[in-house]
């Protein structure tokens, strides 16, 4: 009669702490591949990727050096990241992550301004009044009101080496303080930027986060949609609202002040009279 070997147990178990941790490093080595390329490929926005127009302009700030020709500003007036759309945009990472939860803006990489703060434009004449921006808009606002870092982001990518960062996290804002852009900004020193600083006050600005009343109230004053949502010249409403990327679209630098459409006819697009 032939005999089976027999079996070691300790060598069945050194094969078993072999076979476990080959797949543990596996699994992780994945993991980190896969969320190496995730990273990686926060380049411009998550549809346009590397063609977005947004990389090189004023609102990529990994290029902000390269554009305005100094190297004071990446690192000690903002953190750079390395990827343009993390600024407003959920890195690929924490896809699913709710910003929210966290005190940002529902689907976006900001946090919440203090809405208290905003003193929103309002008339008899208006169908249709907000009381706070809506999250599209407070994204925007959550720089351009002056209150908060232009680098201050609920989700900062994973490639992003905390330890290195030795950035002070100004603000848009115009005042003559350390904290904020406009202590360098202007108009002597450095460009003016006082005409990006909306502030919190946008009663002298036209109304956001309202619904368009060409559409609910049927107001003659106002022109029919020629689109699902929006017009042929690219004005674009949101959810049937009027917001600022209504008129402003960050992702075409290529016309002044980011308009959608060309001055001249901007308002008409809307407007009868």
């Amino acid at each position: 009669m032939i005999m089976a070997p027999k079996s070691n147990s300790s060598d069945k178990h050194t094969k078993l702490t072999l076979i476990v941790s080959l797949l543990a490093g596996t699994l992780l080595a994945g993991t980190v591949w896969g969320t190496y390329t995730f990273a990686a490929a926060i380049v411009g926005d998550p549809v346009l990727g590397a063609s977005d127009p947004i990389l090189g302009s004023k609102h990529d700030f990994t290029g902000l050096n390269e554009r305005s020709g100094v190297n004071s500003m990446s690192g000690v007036a903002f953190s750079d990241y390395g990827y343009s759309c993390v600024y407003c945009h959920i890195p690929p990472e924490e896809a699913g992550a709710n910003p929210a939860s966290f005190g940002g803006i529902d689907g976006w990489n900001r946090y919440v301004p203090t809405l208290s703060n905003y003193q929103l434009f309002d008339s008899p004449t208006l169908d249709h009044k907000a009381n706070t921006p809506n999250p599209i808009s407070m994204l925007c606002l959550s720089c351009h009101d002056g209150t908060m870092a232009v680098d201050m982001v609920v989700f900062k990518p994973v490639t992003f080496d905390a330890s290195q960062d030795t950035s002070m996290h100004m603000r848009l804002s115009a005042s003559d303080d350390i904290e904020s852009c406009g202590k360098c900004h202007d108009g002597r020193i450095g460009h003016d930027i006082t005409a990006k600083v909306l502030g919190t006050d946008l009663r002298n600005d036209h109304p956001i986060s309202i619904q368009y009343a060409g559409i609910g109230f049927n107001d003659v004053d106002f022109r029919p949609l020629e689109t699902p949502d929006g017009f042929f010249n690219g004005v674009k409403l949101y959810d049937g609202n009027v917001e600022c990327m209504t008129c402003h679209n960050v992702h075409d630098p290529s016309r002044p002040l980011l308009l959608r459409a060309n001055p001249e006819v901007l308002c008409s697009t809307c407007h009868i009279k």
